[in-house]
């Protein structure tokens, strides 16, 4: 009885996939769902964040919000451990709460004593003092979705893990041209209505505002696309931290146009950001090369015996 030959492919494992990326990658081969669900995600939480953001300025103060706001890094840590099944590491957690420490010293460390007599009397300073939490609760809402969603985008709107990293600039810049596109399409609607109701009204920019309002959007959409590509070729956590860093030159670019020297506690906090963004990239660093050390190699017999032949 003639004996059957294993082919190339018998024998094989099937390639293994990080804990982290199992889901991702299994969810790539159902295209209905991934498109609903990253549709799903990218219009409902996007303008929850912001409609928050604008609720809260109004209500509580520009060092809290700043504050409050940016603490999304840590939810983003919080968030990947469960959904991405990141491994909690005690060199992460420090440089998160080393970057959320400098964002305080420069949100609070040049707070000024009220002057006396600021108040009309302790009505109005509950009244201030309530509208603040209100805000603050409302900021600390937002800043906990914004974490959730660069999460939930790392998961479901990534390329899969092996996936090049060229491929992977090209799809983040189109994922977030298509957001951008939907906006345009879609989120559009509701500013008629509310310049005809009188409840908003909306008039076109001319001259420097004008110019400015360009420079701005040109300025968001390079920041959009490139944090977007960021969190695509590392991790949510190391993309917040990193964009922590623009609070610092934020302080940096006002010194330069006012001429207003920074602060020592600008200083100090700008430099605590630095500083944790060094050990989250060094610590990202290290988990991606012990990552590639992990990964099997596949020994089977490829059943190509072209070479075999050229040493004959």
């Amino acid at each position: 009885m003639p004996t059957r030959l294993p082919s190339s492919d018998e024998g094989r494992s099937p390639p293994i996939y990080p804990s982290s990326n199992r889901t991702r990658a299994s969810s790539h081969h159902d295209p209905p769902r991934l498109l609903a669900t990253t549709y799903l995600e990218n219009q409902t939480v996007p303008p929850s964040v912001c409609s928050l953001h604008i609720v809260a300025v109004d209500l509580t103060t520009p060092s809290d919000l700043t504050a409050i706001y940016n603490c999304s890094a840590f939810f983003a840590y919080v968030f990947s451990v469960p959904l991405l099944k990141e491994p909690l590491r005690l060199d992460k957690s420090i440089a998160v709460i080393v970057a959320i420490i400098g964002v305080l010293v420069v949100a609070y460390g040049d707070q000024k004593a009220p002057e006396a007599g600021a108040d009309d009397g302790g009505a109005a300073a509950t009244k201030a003092a309530g509208e603040r939490f209100l805000g603050n609760m409302v900021i600390g809402v937002g800043s906990v979705l914004y974490g959730l969603y660069e999460v939930l985008y790392k998961r479901w709107a990534c390329p899969p893990e092996g996936c090049a990293p060229l491929r992977g600039v090209v799809f983040a810049n189109t994922f977030g041209s298509c957001i951008g596109l939907f906006t345009l399409c879609v989120l559009w609607v509701p500013l008629p209505l509310l310049h005809w109701t009188g409840l908003e009204t909306f008039a076109l920019p001319t001259g420097h505002t004008a110019w400015m309002l360009l420079f701005s959007v040109v300025a968001n959409a390079t920041f959009a696309g490139s944090f977007l590509v960021l969190i695509s070729l590392t991790s949510p956590v190391l993309s917040s931290v990193a964009s922590l860093l623009t609070i610092f030159l934020v302080a940096l670019t006002d010194w330069m146009v006012t001429g207003e020297p920074l602060s020592g506690a600008a200083m100090l906090g700008g430099f605590m950001i630095m500083v944790a963004f060094g050990m989250l990239s060094w610590s990202t660093w290290r988990e991606m090369a012990e990552h590639e050390g992990h990964k099997p190699v596949d020994m089977t017999d490829s059943g190509d015996d072209s070479d075999m032949e050229r040493e004959d």
